[in-house]
């Protein structure tokens, strides 16, 4: 039995990446593994527990329940895209590392990607709503008050 790829062009960081692939292939396995972007974590694969979280057009979404071929020519945001450059690190990726909002660093990535993507659309977010957001991803190390704290100071630096 013989399986049949298609070709995918997917926008990944402001770079393009041309690919064949099964058209039952995630897009998380995608950017892991076609993309060698591994920032995007796997977690449950059941959409559950957010490690997967990528920007799609600016929207939060869960990496592990998309196929591939479903991000055709849209825009992708990772984690390793939230940065402006080397040097630089996003406010979010900035405030969760001076608030202590990562302990083992594997939901980190859903995190900063989910907090990032609600920011720029709602940068007048308060607490309340923000830990609504925050909720839909899991964290098993770090109790989730540094992960609402480095929010909190993402979006009042956010907002400028």
């Amino acid at each position: 039995m013989t399986r049949s790829t298609v070709p995918v062009r997917l926008y990944v960081n402001g770079d393009r990446y041309d690919i064949d692939i099964e058209p039952r292939r995630t897009l998380a396995d995608a950017l892991r593994e076609d993309c060698a972007l591994t920032g995007t974590h796997l977690g449950c694969e059941h959409g559950v527990c957010g490690a997967c979280t990528v920007l799609l057009d600016g929207q939060p979404v869960r990496a592990c329940l998309m196929f591939a071929v479903q991000a055709e020519g849209a825009s992708v945001r990772t984690v390793e895209g939230l940065a402006p450059d080397e040097e630089t690190l996003h406010p979010v990726q900035k405030a969760f590392w001076e608030h202590h909002g990562l302990q083992c660093g594997f939901c980190t990535p859903g995190f900063l990607t989910l907090v990032t993507g609600y920011l720029e659309e709602h940068p007048e977010a308060q607490e309340d709503e923000l830990r609504d957001v925050l909720s839909s991803n899991l964290c098993r190390c770090t109790g989730y008050q540094n992960i609402v704290t480095a929010t909190m100071s993402a979006a009042e630096e956010m907002r400028g």
